[in-house]
């Protein structure tokens, strides 16, 4: 498990490169959102995606969250009306993540074979220039095992994943936010909000 350092706010283009190239190679990366720390993949890289859900212990019909770096990018992995696309004008970049139908790029994997994908677009530039040089987008789910605390620095982890873990670890210090808000838009007349 490899630890890289960085500072959000003086991020240079060889971290980036550095990173984008862990995420094409299929590894799993511990990292730092605008939320919490993330953990995640390359989201069309089913075996990678398979590792996340034994690294985390989560149940496997529980979907995946992914992270895009523009609109052309989710509508290239996700079904996306002009409705749902002007609802989403004046929230993104952010930190609310919208569930939407998946698109047969996504692999079932992610979805927990239902068909469908909560969506983000990060507030944040280390991840939106690094998702636009992966060229697609990345898996983004909590960094903890599934039903403990969230982790807001990544200092440790060698002991608390026990045997399962992550390629890379991308240590930005302390985070102090909270989980994305989540809303489901599949139906644009009927809007639920599934977390605050």
């Amino acid at each position: 498990m490899k630890e890289i350092k960085i500072n959000l706010n003086k991020i240079t283009k060889p971290e980036i490169d550095l990173i984008a190239e862990y995420f094409k190679q299929g590894k799993v990366i511990a990292y730092p959102t605008d939320t919490i720390y993330g953990l995640g993949c390359l989201a069309t890289d089913k075996k990678a995606i398979k590792r996340i859900y034994r690294i985390k212990k989560r149940n496997k019909k529980n979907p995946l969250l992914i992270l895009a770096s523009s609109f052309g990018m989710v509508r290239k992995y996700c079904f996306l009306s002009m409705a749902q696309e002007r609802f989403l004008k004046n929230k993104w970049p952010g930190p609310v993540s919208v569930v939407l139908r998946a698109k047969s790029l996504l692999p079932k994997e992610l979805t927990g074979g239902k068909g469908s994908i909560a969506v983000r677009m990060p507030k944040n530039n280390f991840l939106i220039k690094t998702i636009r040089r992966v060229g697609a987008p990345i898996v983004s789910t909590s960094l903890n095992i599934s039903g403990k605390k969230n982790i807001i620095k990544p200092d440790n982890l060698e002991n608390y994943f026990e045997t399962r873990k992550p390629d890379l670890i991308i240590n930005a210090g302390e985070l102090k936010s909270k989980p994305s808000r989540l809303v489901d838009i599949r139906d644009i007349n009927n809007i639920k909000i599934l977390r605050k």
